[in-house]
């Protein structure tokens, strides 16, 4: 497992933009995929995006396609979520993972095994 610390969150107005980051330790960065998951107050965590270990390729939920980007400095071993446009539907707290192995099932919260402490998120409208 890989130790990971997100930050960035905050309280931003509708159609604001934040960009959220996420530092691991611990194993060899670059042997993950990364993903970033949400979970809003009441609901089950959904998946919000993933990238490929070296960056080439990044998958996203409908919810948040063409408004936000996922990208990775493995230099720095660090992912980030750069989220434009923001709505009320947003607010949740974000969370980033590592996932060993390949991409399958990448949408999977399951798939992943190491964990931040999660970054509270919240949109004003």
């Amino acid at each position: 497992q890989v130790q990971l610390v997100e930050s960035g969150g905050g309280l931003v107005q509708a159609g604001g933009s934040l960009r959220l980051s996420c530092v691991a330790s611990g194993r060899t960065f670059s042997n993950y995929i990364m993903g970033w998951f949400r979970q809003a107050p009441g609901k089950e965590r959904e998946f919000v995006g993933a990238i490929s270990r070296a960056g080439g390729s990044t998958y996203y939920a409908d919810s948040v396609k063409g408004r936000f980007t996922i990208s990775r400095d493995n230099a720095k071993s660090t992912v980030y979520l750069q989220m434009n446009s923001l709505k009320a539907g947003d607010t949740a707290v974000y969370y980033c993972a590592a996932k060993p192995g390949n991409l399958n099932r990448y949408y999977r919260d399951d798939e992943y095994d190491s964990w931040g402490q999660g970054t509270q998120v919240t949109v004003s409208s």
